[in-house]
């Protein structure tokens, strides 16, 4: 028993004499104090290579100043006096509706062209001496009264707009953006909007200013504002949700990276990963006023030539979170 516990030691002894040092690590993370759950990202030169981590300093900036605001697809009038046909519309109502104003369109123009025929009738017969001038004259005025009838119907028709079936395969399409009235002294008429469609990641599109009839909404304080984007691709439909970048009078001055740089989480909040140290990132808070051209326009978040990261920002959150990308 005595020689059992003499031997111990030098069993213990033995065994961490030559230990293997084990391999770093090509990256860990670190908790720092601000900011709840961010951590410190320290990579080695290798992994930085592996993951393509591009970086770009902070510089400054101007934009136009814009105004986001909540949209939906419309489908334009097919007259200057109609009214847009939105996802509100009773589609049935306003199909037996379509249907009723093209039978009276169908009844005008033929009267019309009888009053034509019977006009022609009795100027041939006034030419032969075989008729009455009084008849040549009541026969013009049914062709007057016709005529009239006839546009009144067509207009009636363009009032309400293109039928029912065609809807979804419309070139154009308008975008109604609610305004807050407060707000719709500052928005330039003359400028595009910018459509982006919401949760698919689609690229923004342009679209023109038209004008169209007026309409607001009086228990949300809204003004609506028309604009037409090309849709020969079929990438909207008809009561699509989008966001409205309007243009402001002004423009705005502020810090400027580049939109690869802008990470966006589940909340709709907006980061980007600065470089603190030599190998080491950090997850920082922005906050983004406009984006054009490939470039962010900061509101917030950063200050002047701090360095981030543009290509390799998506690996760097994945590699925060544990997840691949």
């Amino acid at each position: 028993m005595r020689h059992s516990l003499f031997l111990l030691p030098i069993l213990l002894a033995g065994c961490g004499s030559n230990p293997s040092k084990p391999a770093a690590p090509p990256s860990h993370a670190e908790p720092i104090v601000h900011e709840t759950e961010l951590l410190k990202l320290t990579l080695s030169p290798q992994a930085q290579q592996r993951l393509g981590i591009g970086l770009a300093r902070v510089g400054g900036g101007s934009a136009t100043a814009q105004r986001q605001v909540a949209g939906e697809i419309v489908v334009p009038p097919t007259s200057a006096n109609g009214v847009p046909v939105n996802s509100t519309t009773n589609l049935q109502q306003i199909g037996s509706q379509q249907a009723a104003a093209d039978a009276e369109l169908a009844r005008a123009r033929a009267q019309a062209r009888l009053a034509r025929i019977a006009l022609d009738r009795a100027e041939g017969l006034v030419r032969e001496e075989a008729g009455s001038v009084r008849a040549r004259d009541e026969a013009a005025a049914a062709l007057v009264a016709a005529q009239a009838a006839l546009g009144a119907a067509r207009q009636q028709r363009q009032l309400l707009g293109p039928t029912v079936a065609s809807l979804g395969s419309q070139s154009i399409l308008w975008v109604r953006a609610s305004v807050f009235s407060g707000d719709i002294g500052n928005v330039r008429r003359d400028g595009a909007a910018t459509i982006r469609p919401l949760g698919n990641g689609a690229a923004p599109r342009r679209a023109r200013p038209v004008q169209a009839p007026p309409s607001a909404n009086t228990l949300a304080g809204t003004v609506d504002l028309y604009f037409a984007v090309d849709n020969r691709d079929r990438a909207f439909r008809v009561g699509q949700r989008v966001s409205v970048d309007l243009p402001l009078a002004g423009r705005t001055e502020g810090l400027s990276v580049p939109s690869a740089a802008i990470l966006r989480d589940i909340y709709g909040g907006e980061w980007v990963y600065q470089k603190t140290a030599a190998n080491t990132f950090v997850r920082q808070r922005v906050e983004v006023a406009s984006e054009a051209n490939g470039r962010a326009l900061l509101a917030r978040g950063l200050t002047q030539r701090a360095e981030i990261v543009t290509t390799g920002a998506a690996e760097l959150f994945g590699t925060e979170f544990g997840a691949a990308h």
